[in-house]
C-alpha cells in the first residue's frame, strides 16, 4: 500500500492511504544506516504495518522535519513582535531555492500599518494576504490559499498564529499562546510532527519559530544561486556589464542600479549581500 505520513512520533509512523485508511507502521531498519529518517509529509510504500520504501521528495525541512511541502505561511504582526527582516528573507530564499512557494499573513492589523512591510515584498510575487478578523473575506482568501495544499505556519511565538488558525477551522480550537496538540506539537517539537486536514482539503502543519534560524542548516545555497532566490533582483531585465556579476561594488550593475531607483527595496538588497558575504566565506573555507 502507498500512502502519506502525517504524523511522526520517534520511530512510530502514521500513514493515511488514498482512501483514508490510517495505518500505524515502523520504518526499516535499513534506513537509519542509510542515515534516512522517514517524516511527515513523505510519501511512503508499506508492507505488513512496515515501510520498505521512501518515494522520492520535492523538498525537505530538516527542523521540524517536513518533506513535499507546496506552501510555507509565513504569519507575521507588523508589531510586538515587528518582523525580523533578515531572518525573514533568509527563510523566503530557501523556500525559493527548495521549490516552496512562500506566502506572507500579516496580522495585529489594528497595532500597526502592514501596508509598510508587505510593500517591500510587492516584487517577489509571494501571495501577501491581511488577515482582519472583523472581515470574514480576507480570512476565507488565506483558506483559499490552503485549498488542496501541503502546506506549514510559521512565525515567531506572540505573531498570531494560533489565532488564524482557529479562524480558519473552529474545529481545531487552539489556545492562543498555547502550543497546539491537535497538529501534533509537544514538548518535543523534533520528535512529533503531525499534520492536520482542514475543511478544504488542504493540509497543515504548526511549526516552531525560526527566531535561531541558520541558513546552512536547510540549505547551502552556492554564491553563483543566490540572485535566483530573491525573485526581484533575478527578474531585472537589463544585463549588467559583467556576465559574473555578484552585485556587490561591480561597475555596470543593473541590479545596484534598480535597489537606487527603488525598484528593488534596500533591505532586500541588503538581506542578499550579508547572505552572499557568507556563502563566499563558506566556499572559500
Amino acid at each position: 500500500m502507498d500512502g502519506m505520513i502525517i504524523k511522526a512520533v520517534g520511530g512510530l509512523y502514521t500513514v493515511e492511504s488514498p482512501d483514508g485508511s490510517i495505518c500505524a507502521c515502523k520504518a526499516r531498519g535499513i534506513f537509519r544506516r542509510q542515515g534516512v529518517s522517514p517524516c511527515t509529509g513523505d510519501r511512503v510504500r508499506i508492507e505488513n504495518e512496515c515501510i520498505t520504501e521512501i518515494l522520492p521528495r520535492k523538498n525537505e525541512l530538516i527542523r521540524p522535519p517536513l518533506a513535499n511541502l507546496d506552501k510555507l505561511f509565513f504569519v507575521l504582526s507588523v508589531c510586538d513582535p515587528a518582523p525580523n527582516l533578515l531572518l525573514l528573507d533568509r527563510f523566503l530564499a530557501v523556500c525559493v531555492y527548495k521549490s516552496i512557494r512562500p506566502v506572507l499573513v500579516f496580522t495585529k492589523l489594528d497595532l500597526a500599518g502592514a501596508e509598510h512591510y508587505a510593500a517591500i515584498y510587492r516584487g517577489t510575487a509571494f501571495p501577501i494576504y491581511y488577515a482582519d478578523y472583523d472581515d470574514p473575506e480576507s480570512i476565507e482568501a488565506v483558506s483559499r490559499e490552503l485549498a488542496d495544499s501541503l502546506s506549514a505556519f510559521t512565525g515567531n511565538s506572540g505573531v498570531g498564529k494560533s489565532t488564524l488558525l482557529n479562524a480558519l477551522d473552529v474545529n481545531l480550537q487552539l489556545e492562543t499562546g498555547d502550543i497546539s496538540k491537535k497538529l501534533g506539537r509537544g514538548r518535543h517539537t523534533t520528535r512529533e510532527t503531525a499534520l492536520y486536514t482542514l475543511p478544504n482539503g488542504g493540509r497543515v502543519a504548526d511549526t516552531p519559530g525560526f527566531s535561531t534560524f541558520e541558513t546552512d542548516a536547510y540549505a547551502q545555497i552556492a554564491p553563483e544561486e543566490l540572485a535566483d532566490c530573491f525573485p526581484e533582483i533575478a527578474a531585472v531585465e537589463a544585463p549588467c556589464r559583467y556576465a559574473d556579476c555578484r552585485h556587490l561594488k561591480e561597475p555596470g550593475c543593473a541590479v545596484r542600479e534598480a535597489v537606487a531607483d527603488g525598484r528593488i527595496p534596500q533591505s532586500r538588497y541588503e538581506s542578499y549581500t550579508v547572505m552572499l558575504s557568507e556563502a563566499m566565506q563558506r566556499k572559500n573555507w
